[in-house]
């Protein structure tokens, strides 16, 4: 079976292209099937046959002169190179199933239709929100929304500058998502892969008929292992106000015990923490070995989200070295942590709760290595890249009537 995979970054970018990459190099030494690629040019790129066919590179973080903009925003809407190439690829190599992942701006969902033309079966995995909404987070001044109280039309987003506060840019998003809506690009996927039940949610909040299927995020399990209790708690992740960062230091000064927080990381709250929460050890970015042994060697891990997390994978690694995890209940949170057994939820934004969870592990050193030993069996069962691999062949298969 011929699996096209299709992504717009074709190297270590972010989340969605762990996932990708990841997936295709799984499929890749499956026995019985061949997988072949589309993408857009970049130097960082990994080699692949078919990087003839890759679009030319867009970034639309570059300056551009009028007529520039006016192409760069036509090109954001519908991408007509990608589709000219996307075609010819697929005319070409003939795949029988189309993976999606992320694809939005650069090659544009204009390209999914395609694939449908010519009788791929076409699958998209939703990394993000883009789906039910334009600006990807769900977040309007940095605070979650809810997108069944906008009426059921996008054209409403614009009014609230839901995209980095920018009227032309969210007037760019609604257009997009207006075209697409009409053109009925996302109706040609056979089945949307959502890596949560609430990510699955959303996406019905936009396309109530739409075939989606829970597959939730893995990692290999056999590279990983139960860690020791080193009398620290940790943050992973962007230090951001969405990713509830101010509150985990509060939290941090209003716990009873006398714990180090560790924050690994940077982004736009770091000289905030610094300024106000001198006890909180800020270490930047770690990668590699180093990351992983801090996480290793971590009492818990905390994800003190304040938006709409998708599967964290700060969770399931957590999971993997038998962390107990702390996070906020919002999302997909809830399904990953088990209140009480796995770790602890607390309401998004409570530091006061969170502290008096962050004091029972600081004073119970039994019931954290109880929770880290039911998080690794959770982990193990469940968001294991093996069962991650079952699942996925499964749809191929299914899609494929084989």
């Amino acid at each position: 079976m011929k699996i096209l995979f299709v992504n717009k970054f074709f190297f270590p970018h972010g989340g969605a292209e762990t996932v990708f990459l990841q997936e295709r190099e799984m499929v890749k030494n499956t026995e019985g099937f061949e997988v072949i690629d589309f993408s857009m040019k970049h130097e960082k790129n990994l080699p692949s046959e078919q990087s003839e066919y890759f679009v030319d590179n867009v970034d639309y973080n570059n300056e551009h002169g009028l007529k520039s903009k006016l192409k760069v925003s036509r090109d954001f809407i519908h991408n007509q190179q990608a589709c000219e190439k996307f075609e010819q690829l697929i005319i070409n190599e003939k795949p029988d199933i189309v993976h999606f992942h992320n694809i939005y701006h650069q090659l544009t969902p204009s390209i999914i239709k395609i694939a449908k033309k010519h009788g791929c079966k076409t699958i998209l995995t939703a990394h993000d929100y883009k789906v039910a909404c334009p600006g990807y987070g769900c977040l309007i001044d940095g605070k979650v929304f809810d997108v069944k109280n906008i009426n059921g039309s996008f054209v409403n987003l614009f009014k609230y500058q839901w995209h980095e506060g920018s009227w032309s840019k969210s007037f760019l998003m609604s257009c997009e998502a207006v075209f697409h809506s009409l053109k009925k690009s996302y109706e040609n996927i056979d089945t949307f892969v959502a890596p949560s039940a609430f990510m699955k949610s959303m996406i019905k909040t936009r396309l109530p008929d739409a075939n989606v299927q829970v597959i939730v995020n893995g990692i290999d399990a056999s590279k990983t292992e139960i860690g020791e209790d080193g009398g620290y708690f940790l943050y992973c992740g962007r230090l951001s106000p969405e990713k509830g960062v101010p509150t985990l230091a509060k939290a941090h000064s209003l716990m009873k015990a006398d714990v180090p927080l560790k924050v690994l990381g940077n982004g736009p709250v770091k000289e905030l923490i610094e300024r106000e929460y001198p006890n909180v050890e800020l270490l930047g970015f770690l990668q590699g070995d180093e990351l992983f042994n801090i996480i290793k060697n971590a009492k818990a891990v905390i994800v003190p989200s304040e938006w709409y997390e998708n599967c964290s994978m700060s969770v399931i690694e957590a999971m993997s070295y038998g962390k107990p995890v702390v996070g906020g209940n919002i999302g997909g949170i809830p399904e990953q942590v088990l209140d009480g057994e796995t770790g602890f939820l607390f309401e998004p934004g409570n530091a006061q709760q969170l502290a008096d969870k962050l004091d029972i592990l600081a004073s119970n050193p039994e019931l954290v290595k109880e929770m880290g030993v039911k998080a690794r069996e959770r982990m193990v069962n469940k968001y294991s890249l093996d069962v991650h691999k079952h699942e996925l062949i499964s749809l191929y298969y299914s899609l494929a009537g084989k």
